[in-house]
């Protein structure tokens, strides 16, 4: 759990990396920050595709070939960026190669903690690893801001490069397996992705002809999963309807956090004209350090209050941060820079309870592809988030004086998007407690009787 934790470490720090950074690449190849988000969202793409496809095909191909594979391909992507930086296409493509390798690690840690943690210790496991994985999903716009402004932001290519260390180790600890017989839906996974891609590209241009695109592919991969034999997604994991709550719920709130953290850096320097160092260490860091202690506290407080109690708690630290911004996202950069705490510790809240809550919908026999399905979707929200959010920022209709203790006209646009993220935390909430809070609660109470 260590070594695989430390692991998933360097693969989801790069999903976060170039946050800070999306401001600079916007003024480098003079495009709206709507196209310069599509650096973190190919990434994210791919990454979700392929944090379902590493689940789904471990049965058929071992995890240690997989792994190794990933590692591989997560180096190839980041070569590819480093020499070829100077063309936006091509940073794109190495970014959708990166996601593609670096998905194979939480996808098949996930596997792991669903299938051999005992289930009075499954809410530390993944707290653990939501810990590590928030705690790098935030140092990596402190690390990428310096580097971005200090060197260039092409060098944070070179940081994922880290990984082929750990190679030797899981070389000689991972045990060597079959493979066995079985087909994987290439046609499935191919319906699903290109619907995916054809909807962010909605969210962030808003040309209708891809969103009927995406429409009829969604369509397509629902007709293709009930008849294929071995479909990509099990069809009876969508009948689900508590999994598929923990999973929306997941999506949403994951999504909306994603879409925040990827609008602080634009924020900061259209509020305050900060340095892009400054935004990483001094603004998003103090968050980063939090997740630690929240992530471990998350896991003790599943096991001990329950999923809605802790995600109770969740939901009221990231509605406070957005709600404060909000109405005072003028008077200092000190005050977003502290909020960020709350917004970090409410994300590592929310991360351990969906994980928990999903897992213990599902049968041992369905933990592998349900989990596989949970970081599919949550992976993919994050990505939809950031690419709304920077088709947000570019709406004029959010730039109105709403918010009467906001003053600064450059603040309007930020202080009303924080309305929106406050009305998607909300959302998040009503969907988990619909499904898990009658439950939840009718356990506890019969506990004290």
């Amino acid at each position: 759990m260590i070594w695989l934790s430390i692991l998933a470490f360097f693969s989801v720090f790069n999903e976060t990396v170039f946050n800070v950074s999306l401001p600079d690449i916007a003024r480098q190849f003079d495009i709206r920050p709507s196209a310069a988000n599509w650096v973190n969202t190919s990434f994210m793409i791919s990454f979700a595709v392929g944090s379902a496809l590493y689940g789904k095909i471990s049965d058929l191909y071992g995890t240690k070939k997989l792994l190794l594979s990933g590692l591989l391909t997560y180096f190839t992507g980041s070569l590819i960026g480093i020499v070829f930086h100077k063309w936006f296409l091509v940073v794109l493509i190495a970014r959708f190669i990166q996601g593609a390798g670096a998905s194979a690690v939480p996808a098949l840690i996930m596997v792991f903690v669903a299938r051999y943690i005992e289930p009075n210790n499954k809410g530390k496991a993944f707290g653990m690893i939501g810990s590590m994985v928030a705690f790098s999903e935030g140092i990596g716009p402190a690390v990428g801001g310096v580097i971005a402004d200090y060197i260039h932001w092409s060098y944070l290519f070179i940081l994922p490069m880290m990984t082929l260390l750990t190679l030797p180790f899981f070389l000689h600890v991972l045990p060597d397996e079959s493979s066995k017989k079985g087909k994987f839906d290439v046609l499935g996974a191919s319906l699903l992705s290109v619907g995916i891609v054809m909807f962010m590209l909605f969210t962030s241009m808003y040309q209708w002809g891809y969103l009927a695109i995406s429409v009829l592919c969604f369509f397509g991969f629902l007709q293709r999963i009930r008849r294929a034999k071995q479909p990509f997604i099990e069809p009876s994991l969508l009948r689900r309807k508590k999994f598929l709550a923990g999973v929306l719920t997941g999506g949403v709130l994951l999504g909306t956090v994603a879409g925040y953290i990827s609008s602080v850096p634009y924020m900061m320097k259209d509020v305050y004209h900060m340095p892009t160092s400054l935004i990483g260490s001094a603004v998003l860091f103090p968050g980063t350090i939090s997740v630690l202690l929240f992530g471990f506290v998350s896991g003790l407080l599943v096991d001990k209050r329950g999923c809605l109690f802790t995600m109770l708690v969740g939901l009221f630290m990231l509605v406070v941060s957005f709600l404060s911004i909000s109405l005072f996202v003028d008077r200092t950069p000190w005050l977003i820079s502290t909020t960020m705490v709350l917004t970090f510790g409410g994300l590592s809240f929310v991360k351990t309870v969906v994980s928990t809550s999903v897992a213990e919908a599902l049968s041992s026999d369905e933990s592998g592809s349900g989990m596989s399905f949970l970081n599919f979707a949550c992976f993919l929200a994050e990505g939809i988030g950031v690419s709304y959010a920077g088709g947000l920022l570019t709406m004029s209709w959010l730039k109105f004086p709403l918010i009467p203790t906001v003053t600064d006209t450059a603040a309007f646009l930020y202080s009303n998007l924080m309305l929106v993220f406050i009305a998607a935390v909300i959302l998040g909430g009503i969907i988990f407690s619909l499904a898990y809070g009658r439950n939840q609660a009718s356990s506890v109470l019969g506990s004290k009787r």
